[in-house]
């Protein structure tokens, strides 16, 4: 079963909106793109529309946090990051407002909108500000959960929503801990590390491995700042072999944050899975991931280098 992350989304605000009246919704003249739509339909007295201006709508909801509200600001992820950043860093994350920043059409997902809409570089620009929790749910059930743990956290955060149908990967019954990672597959052999749509496509290579023997560790690294260091760690020390996966950059990114972790603490092979310092280009979504090569082949491509340079296999690539 595929559903798009941002149709949960937009249907958990309104849960939301039911329960708590100081949650308000600010978008960006993307309210059908980002679901917010919903919640403008059934409390219009709490949804603002700021136009296409994402330095304003950033400070707007800063000002929202200032009077007491739960504001949720939305905009498609590289203009909301890429324009709003200043005013993120300095009115939200210095000023320490609580204030949650949902960016929208993450990674691919925009695919025929063109390469000025996909963002590859936000969760660098999110995760390097201080205080900043930054979170991509997996699967529209996790979305659900984490629009939830958001409205209840006290601080500012950042959250990658998608716009294209993925598969659903956890379940209802499974717990949702901010800042704490899932652990959807147990093995000793390797540890695949994937955060949003990329985690389905870990869980697949994780299967492909099994069938070469090895049998891999999957984590679904939700919550990207904080890390889940413990299970990071304690997944490293047992594999020794890593891969990350995302739907973004390989810099800066979700692996960069895994890979500043261990070189630390417990230095092992790192690969990583993701736009490989290039821009996108014009295609369909499918296509966009694989010419990224973001796809479950790449990352049991990268499991096997991992596990050859740990074993020290002669003509293994650095």
């Amino acid at each position: 079963m595929k559903i798009a992350p941002r149709e949960a989304y937009g249907r958990a605000l309104v849960e939301l909106g039911r329960e708590n009246g100081d949650i308000v919704v600010l978008d960006a003249d993307v309210a059908k793109a980002s679901m917010t739509v919903l919640f403008k339909e059934a409390f219009p007295e709490r949804f603002f529309d700021l136009g296409i201006a994402e330095s304003d709508l950033m400070a707007t909801g800063a000002g929202f946090a200032v009077a007491g509200k739960i504001p949720f600001v939305n905009a498609y992820a590289n203009f909301l990051l890429g324009n709003g950043w200043e005013q993120l860093r300095l009115s939200i994350c210095y000023a320490n407002q609580n204030v949650k920043v949902v960016g929208h059409n993450i990674g691919a997902s925009s695919a025929k909108d063109g390469p000025t809409h996909l963002p590859l570089e936000d969760i660098a620009l999110a995760r390097v500000l201080p205080g900043l929790l930054v979170l991509e749910p997996a699967d529209a059930v996790e979305m659900g959960k984490a629009v939830r743990a958001l409205a209840a956290y006290a601080g500012p955060a950042y959250m990658r929503v998608g716009r294209m149908p993925t598969p659903v990967v956890t379940r209802e019954e499974d717990p949702f801990i901010l800042g704490r990672a899932g652990i959807l597959r147990s093995g000793a052999d390797v540890t695949l590390i994937a955060c949003g749509s990329m985690v389905a496509k870990a869980l697949a290579a994780a299967a492909e491995l099994a069938e070469r023997g090895l049998e891999a560790d999957v984590l679904n690294l939700h919550t990207i700042k904080p890390l889940d260091e413990e299970a990071i760690l304690a997944s490293a020390r047992k594999t020794r072999a890593v891969v990350t996966a995302e739907e973004h950059s390989t810099r800066a990114g979700m692996g960069g944050a895994v890979a500043e972790l261990l070189a630390g603490r417990y230095p092992v092979p790192v690969r990583m899975v993701g736009a490989q310092d290039i821009f996108g280009i014009c295609a369909s979504y499918e296509d966009i991931q694989e010419y990224f090569g973001m796809t479950s082949e790449k990352i049991v491509a990268e499991a096997l280098i991992a596990c050859a340079l740990r074993d020290g296999e002669p003509g293994a690539p650095h």
